[in-house]
């Protein structure tokens, strides 16, 4: 039950890089304009660390596909883990 918790969680965090990385190609969006806000300061919140470490290359930003399977490492492990111990 609770890898599935964990599961679930890690599915929200994707879809909320997905959705604001989409939203930043369409430009008829307010990033600062709710309830676009709170998932782009989620999403600043999340990416931070990727960002420091890989700068974008020209117009092409590559963290969120090291967040994407950095974020699948860790859930995995998190889940090998918590069946372990058969949670």
């Amino acid at each position: 039950m609770i890898s599935y918790a964990i599961s679930l969680i890690f599915r929200i965090i994707y879809l909320i890089i997905l959705i604001v990385i989409l939203l930043s190609w369409i430009p008829i969006f307010d990033i600062r304009k709710e309830p676009i806000a709170s998932l782009v300061k989620f999403y600043n919140i999340i990416m931070a660390p990727f960002k420091t470490i890989i700068p974008p290359i020209g117009m092409l930003d590559f963290s969120p596909i090291v967040a994407f399977i950095l974020l699948q490492v860790i859930e995995r492990l998190l889940i090998k883990i918590l069946s372990s111990f058969g949670l």
